[in-house]
């Protein structure tokens, strides 16, 4: 008789490497050899939005450099104990927008899951760092309903899995969810949100690729990379076998303060996810979410960035500048 695996074996790579995510601030600071004065500043904003931070993520960041533009998006820092006007737990209406639980339908024609509340990196500007995912997210107890709501509006035509990161739920969930939403005859469109091909690239898997590809619905993946630092070889090999299997990829950033807020590092990023194979989408203005106001750029900044972008890009490689406003039919273009 052949012994069984042991448990380990046959848990994949890619929930191994989650699994062993940095959660404690004295970890990362000692990864990348920073000094120890960080700490309490660090320990004191992870009590109020807990670090995660894949390794593979951590080794692309520059050792000894506490302004690294990875790190400055994961390191819990004091700022976000400070109480800024204007910036709220819900900045976008979520919560007004729920039809049913972890059902946000916003928009005409399309519907977005929140799927599930884990992430595989917890970012400190998170516009969702506050939500009630326990009681309001699509996750086992009420995938049907939500199912139910999507085959109850005819108008839709796109389902969006959002989260957290719906790309944390397993081979077998996924792959349920979307054979499910291929048998609703009105919907024509499965997009996906997802962080995890950039910070956790182990999660491409050839099965992932064959869910994605296999459906009769025309998959979109949208993924999340605010500078071209965060894509190395192992990301460029994830997104190859996705692109080569017909699936759709576009990148959204986020403008932030000290990471990506120059037109030097937004070039650089529309021209590394190109070559990467991936269209650049959206750049978001900052969701003005409660312990975030840091990260924050200006307008009227933004958009002078927009025509510097628009001077030394072809028109395809600029993303639209947008703003999400809680209650509006549709994102905000700004430039």
């Amino acid at each position: 008789m052949i012994p069984e695996t042991s448990a380990i074996r046959q848990t994949p790579a890619w929930q191994q490497e989650l699994a062993c995510a940095i959660s404690d601030p004295a970890e990362l600071l000692a990864a990348l050899h920073l000094d120890p004065a960080w700490l309490p500043a660090a320990q004191g904003a992870a009590q109020l939005f807990p670090l995660r931070v894949p390794r593979g993520f951590v080794a692309r960041m520059r050792r000894g450099d506490p302004r690294d533009p990875l790190l400055r998006q994961v390191l819990p820092l004091a700022e976000e104990h400070l109480a800024a006007p204007g910036f709220s737990t819900d900045p976008v209406g979520d919560l007004a927008a729920m039809a049913s639980p972890g059902v946000l339908h916003k928009y005409q024609g399309r519907v977005l899951l929140t799927a599930t509340g884990a992430c595989a990196v917890h970012c400190r500007y998170c516009f969702r760092r506050h939500f009630p995912y326990t009681e309001s997210s699509a996750g086992t107890d009420h995938w049907q309903a939500a199912l139910d709501y999507l085959a109850q509006e005819p108008s839709l035509r796109e389902v969006i899995l959002s989260g957290g990161d719906p790309l944390t739920l397993s081979e077998r969930r996924l792959a349920e969810f979307i054979r499910a939403a291929a048998g609703i005859a009105h919907l024509e469109r499965l997009r996906i949100h997802t962080r995890l091909p950039v910070v956790l690239p182990e999660r491409i898997t050839p099965e992932l690729v064959r869910t994605l590809s296999s459906t009769r619905l025309s998959t979109v993946v949208v993924i999340h990379a605010n500078h071209a630092n965060e894509i190395d070889d192992a990301v460029i090999d994830a997104l190859a076998p996705m692109r080569a299997a017909g699936v759709t990829l576009l990148n959204q950033s986020v403008l932030l303060r000290d990471v990506n807020d120059s037109a030097g590092a937004l070039v650089a990023l529309s021209e590394t996810l190109f070559a990467a194979g991936v269209l650049p989408y959206y750049l978001h203005l900052l969701d003005r979410v409660q312990g975030a106001a840091h990260f924050e750029v200006p307008e009227d900044e933004a958009r002078a960035l927009m025509q510097q972008l628009t001077s030394r890009l072809p028109g395809y490689l600029v993303p639209r500048l947008v703003r999400e406003i809680a209650g509006a039919p549709a994102k905000q273009v700004v430039a």
